[in-house]
C-alpha cells in the first residue's frame, strides 16, 4: 500500500512583515503633508514690479488645527504696500509701522486669524506687494495651533548649510537674467544682412538695365553750358 505524498505548504510572512511593507506603500502613494515647511511662491520676482507671492502654510500636526498666521516682513528691503487676497472665513489685518494707519508707514505685518487649516491640509495665503528694490525679502512667519502652540517659521538658511527646522520664506528680488545670444544667432544675423545687401545691389543692376541705350544722367554742371549755347 503505497503512503500518501507529503504535501509541503508555503510558509507564511510573518505578519509583522506584512504590516510593515503595507506601512510603506501607504507612505508612498500619500504625500506627506507632515514633511512639508511654510514656503513662498514664486521665489524669484522682478524689482520695480508689483507681484503676488502666495504664502503656502501646511497643517504639520494631526491632532490640532492651524487658527492664525501672522507674516512679519523685514525692515528692508521696506515693503509700502501690501494687499492680501480676500479668503472665506478669515479675518485680515495689515499693520504698517508704529500700529497707525498712515498710508505712507511701511508695512510691518500681516495677521489671518478666525479661519481652520483642517489636519493634512494646507492653505495659500496670497498677498500682493508693490514694487520692491533688489534684494533679498525674508518673512517671518508666525503659525498658531487650536491648543496655543505657536510655530515660528523664521529660522535662516545659508546656502551651503544644513536646512534648519524651521526656515523662514524667502524671496529674492532680483533682474531676469538676460537672454545670451548664440553663434548661431550671430551668423543668422550676418547671413541675413548679407542677403539685403546682395538684393539692393541686384535691384540696382536690373534698374539700370531697363534704361534706354545711349542715355546718359545729365550731370549738374552740364545744364548751364547747354543754356549758354541756347542763348
Amino acid at each position: 500500500m503505497r503512503a500518501p505524498p507529503l504535501r509541503i505548504g508555503r510558509p507564511k510572512p510573518p505578519r509583522l512583515a506584512v504590516a510593515a511593507l503595507a506601512a510603506i506603500a501607504v507612505m508612498l502613494a500619500c504625500p506627506a503633508v507632515a514633511a512639508a515647511h511654510v514656503s513662498a511662491t514664486p521665489d524669484t520676482v522682478e524689482p520695480g514690479e508689483p507681484a503676488t507671492i502666495s504664502l503656502l502654510v501646511p497643517n504639520e500636526r494631526d491632532d490640532a488645527t492651524t487658527v492664525r498666521l501672522e507674516v512679519l516682513f523685514p525692515d528692508r528691503p521696506a515693503v509700502v504696500s501690501a494687499t492680501p487676497q480676500n479668503l472665506p472665513g478669515w479675518k485680515i489685518s495689515v499693520r504698517p509701522g508704529g500700529g497707525d494707519a498712515m498710508a505712507d508707514k511701511p508695512v510691518t505685518s500681516i495677521v489671518w486669524e478666525g479661519g481652520t487649516v483642517p489636519a493634512g491640509t494646507f492653505q495659500e495665503f496670497p498677498v500682493r506687494i508693490g514694487g520692491l528694490p533688489t534684494g533679498t525679502l525674508a518673512f517671518q512667519v508666525l503659525q498658531t495651533y487650536s491648543d496655543g502652540q505657536v510655530v515660528r517659521w523664521a529660522d535662516p538658511a545659508p546656502p551651503g548649510q544644513p536646512e534648519p527646522e524651521h526656515p523662514a520664506p524667502v524671496v529674492t528680488v532680483a533682474p531676469a537674467p538676460v537672454a545670451e545670444v548664440s553663434d548661431v544667432d550671430v551668423l543668422a544675423r550676418v547671413l541675413g544682412g548679407a542677403a539685403l545687401g546682395v538684393a539692393l545691389v541686384a535691384a540696382g543692376v536690373a534698374w539700370l538695365r531697363r534704361r534706354p541705350a545711349g542715355v546718359r544722367p545729365e550731370t549738374a554742371c552740364e545744364a548751364p553750358e547747354r543754356e549758354k549755347v541756347q542763348l
